[in-house]
């Protein structure tokens, strides 16, 4: 397939660039690298854009005919979109709505749009299927909904195909060694765990022990990068032969607490790990676990990286790697 990425230099979409082209397609990257690593992308091509930037937009897409979208580019910090929601609207609202306008305009019509947990809220229930109400409580969330939901109305009105696959906690880097996570500011727990060893009379703060689990701290789902790679393009072949509006949890499906976090961290390291325990953050869930199954049964999905070691261990690689 010829597949254009958007955000395709950030830290999942560089990964899915990667993956795709280990499988042979033809991949086109777009990204402002804002945010994106230039030395992520290797051996495709690239536009270098804004998705606000209609006329630029206008001119790289023109003409171009792309089997398929993978549609990464956006802001994602929660915290930042709090302090400055009028960013993230404008960027994960009109950035797409630029997008798809060109798509429809080159006859352009499947999309595969990363979405995320946060459009769910807080959980009703400890495991979220699809089907779960969505009510998000951050302006990050809240513009991937909006995002979602337009995405389904072009759908019903055939104007294009989408698939929106909605990450819970993304994590791992590829095994090669070549990619990994380098955000600024680090937000993801694995890596930050990973950099506190660098910092080692700075301790790790482990956000409250007080939540109704087994041992008091949050739990989660931790998924490799790879996978979440691998998910993207079984949607978008998926979509070169089935029409309409698909959603689906991306997430192991397995539960981690934190600390069982920090333990596999020491293990995987062979050190100990100093932190301290602080006040827990509002609205964080004590559990937030997918529902994998439909993605399993649907795209044929089946996660390589089926457990929390395999997972960290990549993540440790690539963290030597970057120390060096």
């Amino acid at each position: 397939m010829k597949i254009l990425v958007t955000g395709g230099a950030g830290y999942i979409g560089s990964h899915i660039t990667r993956q795709a082209q280990r499988q042979s397609h033809d991949v086109c990257v777009l990204d402002d690298f804002s945010t994106g690593n230039e030395w992520a992308v290797k051996d495709c091509e690239t536009l270098r854009v804004n998705l606000l930037d209609k006329d630029l937009l206008k001119k790289c897409l023109r003409g171009r005919n792309f089997d398929g979208v993978i549609h990464l580019a956006a802001k994602s910090l929660v915290g930042e979109s709090i302090i400055n929601p009028y960013t993230y609207y404008e960027n994960n609202i009109v950035g797409s709505l630029n997008l798809l306008n060109e798509m429809l305009r080159n006859d352009i019509h499947r999309i595969v749009f990363s979405s995320t947990a946060a459009i769910f809220g807080n959980p009703r229930t400890n495991i979220i299927r699809e089907d779960h109400p969505k009510n998000p409580i951050n302006p990050y969330g809240r513009t991937k909904l909006v995002v979602e939901n337009f995405l389904n109305d072009l759908s019903i009105s055939k104007k294009l195909s989408a698939v929106c696959l909605r990450y819970f906690n993304a994590a791992g880097a590829d095994p090669d060694g070549e990619l990994g996570e380098a955000h600024d500011p680090e937000t993801h727990l694995i890596p930050t765990i990973l950099n506190s060893y660098d910092r080692a009379k700075q301790p790790f703060k482990v956000f409250g022990n007080d939540y109704p689990t087994p041992d008091g701290t949050c739990i989660r789902d931790y998924v490799h990068v790879n996978d979440l790679a691998d998910a993207h393009l079984l949607a978008l072949q998926k979509l070169q032969n089935t029409d309409g509006f698909s959603e689906y949890n991306l997430g192991s499906s397995v539960k981690n607490s934190v600390m069982e976090v920090i333990k596999t961290c020491e293990g995987v390291t062979g050190r100990p790990l100093n932190y301290e325990i602080d006040e827990h953050r509002l609205g964080d869930p004590a559990v937030l676990v997918a529902d994998n199954t439909k993605a399993l049964t649907e795209l044929g999905w089946q996660p390589v990286f089926n457990n929390l070691d395999k997972i960290i261990e990549t993540a440790w690689n690539w963290h030597k790697r970057l120390s060096m």
